[in-house]
C-alpha cells in the first residue's frame, strides 16, 4: 500500500470519527429516537447533524433539489467516476445492497454525488451510474456547488489537479443513509458487506 493510499484511508477514518461525534452530540434530548434499535455502537444521532438543502444537476442534465432526490431510503456516496478502485467497489457494494433490499420488498435507491465536477459531466456520471444500477442517481454541479454540498455532510475531499487528465481526488469513503422526512440517520464504513449493509438499511426502513 503506497503512502498516498495510507493517507487517504487514515483521513477517511478520522472523518468517520468526526461524523460519529457530530451525530452523538446532535441527538435529541427530549424526543424518542425511532431508529435507536438500528444504530450501531455509540451513534444515537439526530438527522440534523448532517445534510441540508441543495440544488445540483442530475445525470440527465436536469436541475434537482434534495427534496426531489431523497424520496425513498437512499444510500448516499461521494466519489468520482475516474476513481481507480475505491469508488467503483463501494458503489458496486451499494448497488448489490439495493438488490438485496428489493428482495425484501424495500424500495431504496443509491445517490452518487461527484467530487470531481471538472471531469464528471452529467453524461459521464450517467454512464457510471447506469452501469451499476438502474436505481442509482448521479449528481454533479459547479465546483462551488460541490464544495457546498460536501460541507453539508462534513465530507472530506481534495482535488489534486496537476493539469493532466489523470489526477486523483482524495475523499472520505462513507456511505450515508438518508431517509425521507428524517434526513441523514446513519453512516456506514466501507468494510460492511452488501448483506450487512442491506440488513442495516432494512432496520431503518422498517422502523420509519
Amino acid at each position: 500500500m503506497n503512502d498516498k493510499r495510507i493517507l487517504i484511508i487514515g483521513t477517511a477514518a478520522a472523518a468517520a470519527l468526526l461524523i460519529g461525534g457530530a451525530l452523538w452530540l446532535n441527538r435529541g434530548n427530549g424526543d424518542a429516537d425511532q431508529f435507536a434499535q438500528c444504530r450501531a455502537g455509540v451513534i444515537a444521532g439526530g438527522a440534523g447533524a448532517l445534510g441540508g438543502a441543495f440544488e445540483l444537476t442530475d445525470e440527465t442534465g436536469k436541475r434537482v433539489t434534495d427534496a426531489q432526490v431523497f424520496t425513498k431510503p437512499s444510500l448516499l456516496y461521494f466519489g468520482y467516476t475516474f476513481c481507480p478502485d475505491v469508488c467503483p467497489l463501494d458503489s458496486a457494494r451499494n448497488a448489490e445492497a439495493l438488490d438485496l433490499l428489493d428482495e425484501q420488498g424495500i424500495d431504496a435507491q443509491a445517490v452518487f454525488i461527484s467530487v470531481d465536477p471538472k471531469r464528471d459531466t452529467p453524461e459521464v456520471v450517467a454512464e457510471f451510474t447506469d452501469n451499476l444500477h438502474e436505481k442509482m442517481i448521479g449528481l454533479t454541479g459547479t465546483p462551488e456547488e460541490i464544495a457546498a454540498v460536501n460541507k453539508l455532510w462534513k465530507n472530506y475531499y481534495k482535488v489534486n489537479d496537476d493539469g493532466t487528465d489523470y489526477y486523483l481526488v482524495d475523499h472520505a469513503t462513507n456511505t450515508y443513509l438518508v431517509m425521507p422526512g428524517a434526513g441523514t440517520v446513519e453512516f456506514f464504513r466501507r468494510d460492511l458487506t452488501p448483506e450487512q449493509l442491506a440488513e442495516r438499511v432494512a432496520c431503518f426502513a422498517n422502523a420509519a
